[in-house]
């Protein structure tokens, strides 16, 4: 493969800037004319372009992974900044907006050529969509070879793309908490999440834009994502049955009067707070991205579609993950050639282990990955 390289300067660290990238032919046969990503970047580029790093975000997430000349914090400070096992100081790091999201690529409510939101006629784009779209901005950005990419939950998912698709421009790659495909019951929660937004009155098909949106739809698929990003223990520990005080769910005539459990309001505050953040049809769009995840789709058997890699990987897994579980990334990490262990990080959260227990892998990635 040619690559043809355009140096950019970038005098921000942490601060989202754009790119245009051109029109993207999609897997499933769709078409996305002037695509533009969104990113971020930390340090500085060397001459010979060699120490690139790309942070890949989750499902709901941003480009902001740390603060850089930002205030506001960012989503894996633990990993990422001067003096992190992702040294900010000695790496240039990346971190891009997927295609479909809602911080700045294109994505559902980005102007169609007819000036007004894609909305429903937004097309279908994978996780490899997504990876093409990305490596035609390392090649604005002068980034021939990534010195690793990375990521957690679907951002796993996505370096692992970038790896088998991109093989000679992958030296390491880090798959933490998601497996070589999403699997049929993972494709379930995220069929019942969808389902929940289309379902939403104000859905109207998904061209909400200019009226009422979606937000109890957005919201009652965040409650219930985020059921399988905690552990039933967590939930037990933090909640048990006690009822959100003064409230009591014992204590009403009717059903239409009663009060909460404490682990209700929780679930209730999480989809509050993602519909003040977040656009219904890109959750729609980002995870039928995920239910696309399987490395294997056309590249033969698992260790056959890994061998297609160059890339020396570290796999990771949350002990406690009911939504990934651990014996996916032991699976992975089978077939992948050699022999590559998998690191596990200790946290009765529960999926979500991969973003606030990070640190517990600095010295791994230290001494094992980034070397």
């Amino acid at each position: 493969m040619t690559v043809t390289v355009t140096r950019t300067t970038v005098p921000e660290h942490g601060v989202v800037r754009y790119a245009s990238i051109g029109g993207l032919e999609l897997e499933a046969g769709g078409y996305l004319p002037d695509v533009t990503l969104a990113y971020e970047t930390w340090g500085t580029l060397n001459a010979d372009g060699t120490n690139a790093i790309l942070i890949e975000h989750a499902l709901t997430g941003s480009t902001h992974v740390t603060r850089g000349d930002s205030d506001e914090e960012g989503w894996w400070e633990q990993l990422a900044g001067p003096g992190a096992p992702v040294d900010t100081d000695r790496y240039f790091v990346v971190s891009i907006n997927i295609v479909g999201g809602c911080y700045g690529s294109t994505g559902p409510s980005s102007p169609a050529p007819d000036g007004t939101p894609w909305g429903s006629r937004f097309p279908l784009v994978t996780l490899r969509d997504s990876t093409v779209a990305e490596a035609r901005l390392a090649d604005q950005l002068g980034i021939g070879s990534w010195y690793a990419v990375l990521g957690g939950s679907m951002g796993g998912a996505r370096a692992l793309e970038w790896a088998v698709t991109y093989p000679e421009r992958v030296q390491r790659c880090a798959v933490i908490a998601v497996g070589a495909a999403s699997t049929a019951e993972q494709i379930a929660f995220a069929q019942a999440q969808t389902l929940a937004i289309r379902q939403d009155p104000n859905f109207n098909g998904g061209d909400y834009y200019g009226g009422p949106g979606p937000e109890e739809g957005l919201a009652l698929a965040r409650r219930i994502a985020h059921i399988t990003y905690r552990s039933a223990a967590e939930l037990e520990g933090r909640f048990g049955r006690a009822p959100q005080d003064p409230e009591s769910p014992l204590r009403a005539e009717c059903l239409g009067e009663r009060g909460r459990y404490q682990v209700e309001s929780y679930l209730d505050h999480q989809g509050n707070k993602l519909v003040q953040r977040f656009d219904a049809n890109s959750y729609i769009a980002i995870t039928e991205a995920l239910m696309s995840h399987d490395v294997c789709r056309g590249r033969g058997t698992l260790p056959e579609a890994l061998a297609r890699s160059k890339a020396r990987f570290f796999v990771a897994a949350v002990d406690s993950d009911r939504l990934y579980f651990p014996s996916q990334s032991r699976e992975l990490a089978r077939a992948l050639p050699g022999s590559v262990d998998v690191h596990l990080i200790e946290a009765p959260i529960g999926h979500d282990g991969f973003l606030t227990e990070i640190g517990q892998l600095g010295d791994q990635l230290r001494t094992k990955f980034l070397v």
